[in-house]
């Protein structure tokens, strides 16, 4: 089960990531005058940080629960 959570975070923090760079990136084209494209990308990752500790918070339980 932690192996699985473990692979979780690992992709939740790549998204996280892959959100971030891809917000910088628009908005250093300065393509975007009304900011859209960054703002949803920065939404994007605030969710995905959001799922990133979601799963932290899953995986201290579960090292609690066989530690216990």
């Amino acid at each position: 089960m932690s192996i699985l959570l473990i692979l979780a975070l690992v992709v939740a923090m790549g998204a996280v990531l892959y959100a971030l760079v891809r917000g910088v990136i628009a908005m250093a084209n300065g393509k975007d005058v009304s900011g859209e494209v960054q703002q949803g990308y920065m939404q994007k990752r605030v969710l995905y940080q959001g799922i990133a500790i979601v799963i932290v918070v899953l995986l201290l339980v579960v090292a609690k629960s066989n530690g216990s």
